[in-house]
């Protein structure tokens, strides 16, 4: 994650809820993961898998120095030829205890296989933890199911922007990043503003590179 281009979408959702709220939920999340490394499992709905969440949350662990932000890519079907590390199948959710962390991220309602298998996680002891967007239909279950949740509002930010803002947040406050809480400074109050949507289009966009080889 390039911490000058978040700090420039946070200058722009200044005055929004949404910086705090994804700092809020990005201690949930770091929270929940607690020190152990390979404890975090990432998984979407069947057809929206979350790679570029995946890839940001890689690249802060390495970042601050927090392997256990580094996730498992949780996979409804897994291809034959798929490398170790993108071969975790919908089992792994199920098999999923305490001390471990399922983050569903999902831009559409997520499917009752999923939701039975995230709700064994929670019964076993495992934190559950939901980032969606607000339009995908009815999430109640999903919600009833997380110890937090943070759902996007298409009016004002969409779920790929939550999604930059929550891994962004969840490796601030180590040594060797810049400013207050570890964000890097804002631009200056003086810098002219352009319309909200205008700017927030453009660094979304600019956000929105495909991601590393690894995923």
């Amino acid at each position: 994650m390039d911490a000058v281009r978040v700090a420039h979408l946070r200058e722009v959702l200044a005055g929004t809820e949404w910086v705090q709220s994804t700092r809020r939920f990005a201690g949930s999340l770091r929270a929940s993961v607690g020190a152990r490394r390979g404890g975090l499992l990432l998984v979407g709905s069947e057809s929206y898998e979350p790679w570029h969440l995946a890839a940001h949350l890689d690249d802060e662990a390495a970042w601050s120095g927090l392997p256990e932000l580094s996730p498992t890519l949780v996979r409804h079907r897994v291809p034959p030829s798929a490398p170790a590390h993108l071969s975790a199948g919908l089992g792994r959710i199920e098999a999923a205890g305490r001390r471990e962390t399922v983050l569903v991220v999902t831009a559409e309602e997520p499917g009752a296989e999923l939701l039975e298998r995230v709700q064994d996680a929670r019964r076993a002891g495992a934190t559950v933890l939901a980032l969606d967007d607000g339009d995908a239909g009815d999430l109640s279950e999903l919600h009833g199911i997380a110890h937090d949740a943070l759902s996007a509002d298409a009016a004002e930010v969409d779920l790929d922007t939550v999604q930059h803002l929550v891994s962004a947040a969840a490796g601030e406050s180590f040594p060797g990043r810049g400013g207050p809480g570890g964000a890097p400074g804002l631009p200056s109050a003086g810098t002219r503003r352009r319309p909200f949507r205008d700017r927030l289009s453009r660094i979304a966009d600019q956000l929105s590179a495909p991601p590393p080889s690894r995923w």
